[in-house]
């Protein structure tokens, strides 16, 4: 068995290695398409490989690889890290389908080629950061995942939106690291081995290490207040790289918080609030924020934002419960958490995808120029209303199987004695509510918006359908969306978590049947008792009816921006050019609706701008003269020398 599993492991890992050097070597749309395709070799073999481990339970430890003497890297696997291999198994086949034709659409030959190898790389490096043994290997691949990823999003470096995404991207990462690196080390210094296992320790001593690694996984994950580089970083990527760094690199971030949580045996009350805490808010302000977003792959990366505050909900509650001693609810709680991963992998890179195949026909990422596509576009609107239907958790898709473990844990919750943590989940279930509905409404608004009624834009009146490639590739995720939520109960029980769950797969047989009944009671009834006539609509007296007077998207969103216009310190800004003095008669003017950016204004900008004026001051002191070069390698010397003790 382990020989078997060493052998779908090294493949896998031999194709993505195979599928980075080729472009690099080769230019030419035959290569890339090679590319591709060994990315899809390598996802069926991880996707056997995690099934066997998830199903049979075996955790495969493979032979230690020598970076410098001293350190070495080892792979190793276990159910968790099974899960997530499985998560990255199952986006990678629609995103290589849908680049083959995707990445044609570069500008030049060389950023074909390039963002063929990178992809490759890219994810490759997030599958060796979910196999890392330990600590050695873990932050080296970490760093390639980002290294790559950054480049992605570079790709049209000549642009100022990508530079800016860019810099965020680097200097938010950065942190992130850093964060890694201090929680790390400490942990090194408690156990004195870089191996991950078991922490018997108080969690009074891992209370650095708890939050170094919740900052420096919350950063990448784009928990808020840590979320800065994610709404600039989606748009700016090519859109199958938006589906790969929100459906996957998001998720890795998760995996190491888990990774690092899951190892300790006495968690503290208090990490759980703080995570559950920062769910909630992260859930959301991802939606709020999402609601006034007029471009279509901004909205989806706050969207994310959003998903990945409702997975730290459900590691909030495990954490909770757990301490609690309720170890049924703990094990449903990170259930929900980790079931809600993988559906969020799958629905958010099915959106990035219909988002990347709307931009490609449109030429445009505003919502308010789209519209009518369903008509010019109807197999990637079909694709698009899964996406929207699975990420607004209507049943029986998987969006819907996720929510219904995290209520059932919520609604359970009454075990807890304590009555200010039972206030606390109480609001914290109400907040979570309050998501799901807002959640509904915006994608209410993205798809209502985009794909109907008529075209308000030339643009999006004279857009085609894709070609195949980017229909076959959104599929994928597609058919796994339904698949996911009928199959939810069988999934999970396959998976080895014997929980009370509904089995979906009779509700949407008995939804289908009730939807069909209707259909045709309709029908019949409408043909006996209508026949059908053609005619002008009533248009209240108007001649013709104008793309102008359908509901835009800042109009669907206005009642809910008016409503958390404390979140969004709205400014209404009235310009107007009267023809009279009395100001009666309006000559020209307009209306402006201007929103604070909170943290980046508030928390982001400020010691951005310390950091700079300190810069400036230090600068001055380079003046060229070699009098004050000297002084300064003489006070150097002086406080060395104090420093280290010279003077004792």
């Amino acid at each position: 068995m382990n020989i078997l599993l060493e052998t779908l492991v090294y493949g896998a890992i031999a194709a993505l290695v195979s599928g980075t050097v080729l472009p690099l070597l080769y230019r030419s749309k035959n290569t890339r398409k090679t590319a591709f395709g060994l990315s899809l070799i390598s996802s069926i073999l991880l996707l056997v490989f995690a099934g066997t481990v998830l199903y049979t339970g075996k955790e495969p430890v493979f032979p230690a690889i020598g970076f410098l003497p001293g350190l070495d890297f080892t792979l190793a696997a276990d159910r968790l890290s099974a899960g997530f291999i499985l998560l990255i198994a199952a986006v990678v086949p629609g995103v290589s389908i849908y680049s083959v034709e995707y990445v044609e659409h570069a500008k030049s030959e060389d950023g074909k080629n390039l963002q063929a190898a990178l992809t490759n790389l890219f994810i490759l490096a997030m599958l060796m950061v979910v196999l890392a043994g330990n600590m050695v290997g873990f932050l080296i691949f970490w760093e390639i995942m980002s290294l790559s990823s950054l480049l992605l999003v570079l790709h049209n470096y000549s642009s100022e939106e990508n530079k800016k995404a860019g810099f965020f991207y680097f200097v938010m990462t950065n942190i992130s690291t850093a964060f890694l690196f201090l929680g790390f080390i400490s942990l090194f210094r408690l156990t004195g081995s870089t191996e991950f296992g078991p922490l018997e320790y108080a969690a009074g001593e891992l209370t650095l290490p708890f939050l170094s690694l919740f900052v420096g996984f919350g950063v990448k994950a784009g928990l808020v207040p840590f979320h800065k580089w994610l709404p600039y970083a989606h748009p700016a990527a090519p859109s199958s790289v938006s589906a790969l760094m929100s459906g996957v690199m998001l998720k890795v971030a998760v995996y190491g918080f888990l990774r690092f949580l899951l190892s300790i045996s006495t968690p503290e009350l208090w990490w759980g609030v703080l995570i559950l805490t920062a769910g909630s808010l992260s859930a959301l302000f991802g939606v709020i924020y999402a609601l006034k977003e007029n471009d279509i792959k901004r909205l989806l990366a706050y969207s994310s934002i959003e998903n990945i505050g409702i997975i730290f909900t459900g590691i909030g509650l495990y954490v909770i419960f757990g301490v609690e001693g309720l170890e049924t609810l703990a094990l449903l709680s990170l259930v929900g958490a980790c079931f809600h991963s993988f559906n969020h992998a799958l629905f958010k890179s099915l959106l990035f995808l219909c988002a990347g195949s709307v931009v490609h026909a449109t030429g445009t990422r505003k919502i308010e120029a789209l519209g009518g596509l369903v008509k010019s576009m109807p197999a990637t609107s079909a694709l698009f209303m899964i996406g929207s239907v699975s990420i607004a958790a209507l049943p029986p898709t998987n969006g819907f199987a996720g929510e219904l473990l995290l209520y059932q844990a919520f609604f359970q919750s009454f075990a807890v004695t304590d009555p200010l943590l039972t206030v606390f989940l109480i609001i914290a279930l109400s907040s979570f509510a309050l998501t799901g509905a807002l959640a509904a409404a915006l994608f209410v608004k993205l798809f209502g918006i985009t794909c109907l009624a008529m075209p308000r834009s030339e643009k999006s009146r004279l857009a085609e359908e894709v070609r195949k490639p980017m229909l076959i590739g959104p599929a994928v995720p597609a058919a796994f969306c339904i698949l996911g939520g009928l199959f939810s109960k069988q999934l999970l029980s396959l998976a080895g978590w014997k929980i009370e769950f509904p089995d979906l797969l009779l509700l949407g047989f008995l939804l289908g049947l009730i939807y069909a009944a209707l259909f045709v009671l309709i029908r019949t009834r409408t043909k006996e008792t209508n026949p059908s006539r053609i005619s002008e609509t009533w248009r209240c007296g108007i001649p013709t009816v104008a793309p102008y007077m359908e509901y835009s998207s800042a109009g669907f969103s206005e009642p809910l921006v008016m409503i958390f216009k404390s979140v969004y310190r709205t400014k209404i800004v009235h310009r107007a050019e009267y023809l009279d003095r009395q100001e009666s008669l309006v000559k020209n003017g307009n209306v402006e609706i201007r929103l604070v950016r909170f943290f980046e204004e508030y928390l982001y900008i400020p010691p951005a701008r310390a950091i700079e004026g300190f810069s400036k001051y230090v600068s001055k002191l380079q003046n060229g003269k070699l009098d004050s070069y000297v002084l300064y390698a003489f006070l150097a010397v002086i406080v060395l020398t104090i420093a280290t003790g010279g003077f004792v």
